[in-house]
């Protein structure tokens, strides 16, 4: 991002042009290429915001609009993000609408450094439950994913192959803060798979050739990795084969599978009946 300081603490820097570098820079977080090259996302919202930097990451711009202006809640997060040593733009609607894309922007917006576990640091335990997506293409779903594991209080999502951004505005905007809260790692297959031999526990995946009935396995107190397939073509043999269990959702109607997202929150909260006390 443009270098750049709000000047003595407490102070705030109005935005109303387009063209001002500032908001050339955080609209440019649109696109994947920008986001990776600042190392930065958007978040919107005064909540997600607050939740955020409680969770200790780390904002490097607040925007807020004109609006909230004497807001008690916005001015504290301002300065919170000046005394991180963060910038703090005040904008105007028209700024507001074009950073979010949006016609009615929440008056709020962060962005906030990108965060990744790495694949090596993960060493499930207990309980734990992890899932791996392979190739995952939508960012609804992989957005949906990320705030059913929130809900079902499992560990985290581990990102296969070739999949879509985490951080894009879509994903954040469908996994409603769960994003802060749920560790991401992404990884290759082969890499993946190497970490998969020394994991402890039970790794299933789902598969339209799974001979077992999902709600008839024990899974157990011990450690579960649910590795989920490709929207189009499901698990591919390679991750399928390090399987231990291949399990299938019975489909009653016409459709012969579920969404990616559907399916994933059906397994999540059969593997954590027991710990939910469903």
């Amino acid at each position: 991002m443009s270098e750049h300081r709000t000047g003595a603490p407490g102070r705030v820097k109005e935005v109303t042009s387009l063209a001002n570098p500032l908001v050339k820079d955080i609209k440019a977080l649109a696109l994947k290429k920008f986001r990776d090259q600042q190392n930065a996302f958007m978040a919107e919202g005064l909540k997600l915001v607050i939740d955020a930097l409680d969770l200790g990451w780390t904002i490097k711009t607040l925007i807020f609009a004109k609006s909230a202006l004497g807001n008690p809640a916005v001015e504290k997060v301002a300065a919170r993000t000046v005394a991180s040593g963060g910038d703090v733009l005040e904008v105007s609607e028209k700024v507001l609408t074009a950073i979010t894309r949006r016609d009615n922007p929440q008056a709020v917006v962060g962005v906030f450094s990108q965060r990744f576990v790495p694949l090596k640091d993960i060493r499930p335990k207990g309980n734990d439950v992890w899932v791996a997506l392979d190739r995952v293409r939508d960012p609804g779903n992989l957005g949906t994913v990320i705030r059913t594991v929130d809900a079902v209080g499992a560990k985290g999502v581990i990102l296969v192959g070739e999949t879509t951004d985490p951080f894009s505005l879509e994903t954040v905007r469908a996994t409603m803060g769960s994003i802060f809260a749920v560790p991401v790692a992404k990884t290759n297959p082969e890499t993946f798979l190497a970490w998969r031999k020394d994991f402890a526990g039970t790794v299933a995946g789902t598969h339209l050739k799974g001979a077992v009935d999902y709600r008839s396995v024990d899974f157990g107190s011990r450690p579960v990795l649910l590795v989920m397939g490709n929207e189009q073509q499901g698990l591919p043999d390679n991750l399928a084969d390090a399987c231990d269990k291949l399990l299938r959702i019975p489909q009653a109607g016409r459709a012969d599978s579920l969404n990616l997202a559907v399916a994933t929150g059906v397994m999540l909260f059969e593997i954590r009946r027991g710990a939910l006390k469903l």
